[in-house]
């Protein structure tokens, strides 16, 4: 196996051709089987944290185990798993009771941490209940010892809950760690923890404010991409309120019969240089779709080197319920597109992958960045549809993000079952920079199962 042998810096300039990339599949297994457990999550639902990292030779994951005697919602529990040399084995399984599942930090001296949300008493209530956050500390090297409990402090007492929509992010070289929390509709708590091992800073990220909905209120944001480096924290996602336009809102309800149906329509993102000394600043809108009940999905953020903020999103152009009535003219989409924002604002959008009405073709999704140890960015991400031959298609690929914003040859990732919904061994969750990707999530025709795969980025001069 080749690498490239070429400065870094020389890279980044475009000074010199990055080689492609020949991706090659190590390894592709599965790790554990789940039963549904009818509360509103599941494995992926903190898709914007990670439940797999990477320190050194060890690898970690988390899983959520559905408890058969337990009621929704608090009716799941944790489990720690660590790839070894016999495959992947449990070495903690969590003695308490949640509804989400578990992300996972670490750093790079050997520190693993589960951001945990236990709920309070011995007897969960059937439909959630009062929960008390945590940050659990395992050993890479005996992760059979107990864990230490390091109890996140807050600002003031907030009353968490079952639904805690929570991000957890680390610096994975500097050894420090930010977690944020859901309250209702209205903020996230949040809490950094330093490198001298103190939770010493606390605050309130406020959500932007609606003011054209028929009533004006607060954009609540979640499953969000969040980066932590040097204290610099970006933070990106997506609202999720009830549909706010109630002419749309009945319409829908005499189609579908429900009370309630939500807007995934608004990308937000907002950053402070300083989490121990600066407030975040203004929210910017980076895509929306909300005159036409679209739908947008935040996939990734990569804080670069060079202080540029890399983002990455699925979107989807129409609600076609909708179409007849409300907006006739407007056309469908779905694309995966890409931006990059510096001090707050945009100065590159572009569209990576895209099928139209007019133009049908691939339609990409569950987007992610990897970063090898020389920079270079590259997207992975799912695609389905018809080629330009007319081949039906349904695989994973990979492209590089070049330094000029153009995209490389795109490579098919020779899986034996694409992934449509993964995780990554992510450098927001404090992983190395690695010629190597591994993912983690549901691969197409396995249903109920997390799987595994270790896909090596060979290059050729």
């Amino acid at each position: 196996m080749k690498h490239l042998v070429a400065a870094p810096f020389l890279l980044l300039a475009g000074l010199v051709p990055a080689a492609p990339v020949r991706p090659a599949v190590e390894v592709e297994e599965e790790v554990y089987t789940y039963a549904n457990a009818n509360n509103g999550a599941g494995p992926m639902w903190c898709s914007g944290s990670t439940t797999l990292v990477r320190v050194g030779d060890e690898l970690f994951a988390t899983g959520l185990e559905t408890v058969a005697d337990a009621q929704p919602l608090n009716n799941c529990r944790w489990v720690l798993f660590r790839r070894g040399t016999a495959g992947w084995e449990r070495v903690h399984v969590d003695d308490g009771r949640t509804r989400e599942p578990s992300p996972l930090a670490v750093f790079q001296d050997g520190r693993v941490f589960v951001s945990a949300n236990p709920t309070l008493g011995t007897e969960p209530e059937p439909n959630g209940g009062p929960a008390r956050p945590d940050v659990l500390q395992f050993a890479a090297g005996d992760p059979l010892k107990k864990p230490l409990a390091l109890v996140p402090v807050w600002q003031g007492s907030p009353p968490f809950a079952e639904h805690s929509y929570r991000s957890f992010a680390a610096d994975g070289g500097a050894g420090e760690l930010m977690l944020f929390q859901n309250i209702g509709y209205t903020h996230a708590e949040w809490t950094f923890r330093d490198r001298d091992g103190s939770w010493s800073a606390q605050g309130r990220l406020t959500w932007p404010w609606g003011g054209e909905y028929d009533k004006p209120g607060p954009i609540r944001i979640c499953y969000p991409n969040v980066a932590l480096r040097d204290r610099a924290v970006h933070f990106f996602g997506v609202s999720d309120i009830l549909e706010p336009y109630q002419e749309w809102r009945d319409f829908k309800r005499e189609l579908t019969g429900r009370q309630w149906d939500y807007d995934f329509r608004r990308l937000f993102y907002t950053w402070t240089p300083d989490i121990t000394r600066e407030a975040f600043g203004g929210w910017v809108e980076i895509a929306s779709r909300d005159k036409t009940g679209g739908w947008l999905s935040p996939g990734d953020l990569w804080l670069a080197p060079d202080g540029n903020v890399h983002l990455l999103w699925s979107e989807r152009a129409i609600d076609e319920r909708l179409r007849p009535k409300f907006f006739p003219e407007a056309r469908q989409s779905h694309a995966l597109n890409y931006a990059v924002v510096r001090r707050g604002g945009i100065v590159r959008r572009r569209t990576l992958v895209e099928s139209t009405e007019d133009r049908p073709g691939l339609v990409g999704s569950a987007g992610r960045f990897h970063v090898t140890p020389d920079h270079r960015l590259f997207v992975v991400c799912h695609v389905a549809g018809a080629d330009a031959d007319g081949e039906r298609v349904a695989e994973n690929r990979i492209m590089e993000i070049l330094p000029d914003g153009s995209t490389g040859a795109a490579a098919r990732l020779p899986l034996k079952r694409p992934f449509t919904s993964y995780f990554t061994a992510t450098v927001r969750g404090g992983s190395p920079p690695s010629w190597t990707l591994e993912m983690l999530g549901q691969q197409s025709g396995a249903a109920n199962t997390i799987s595994y795969a270790r896909v090596r980025l060979q290059t050729e001069p």
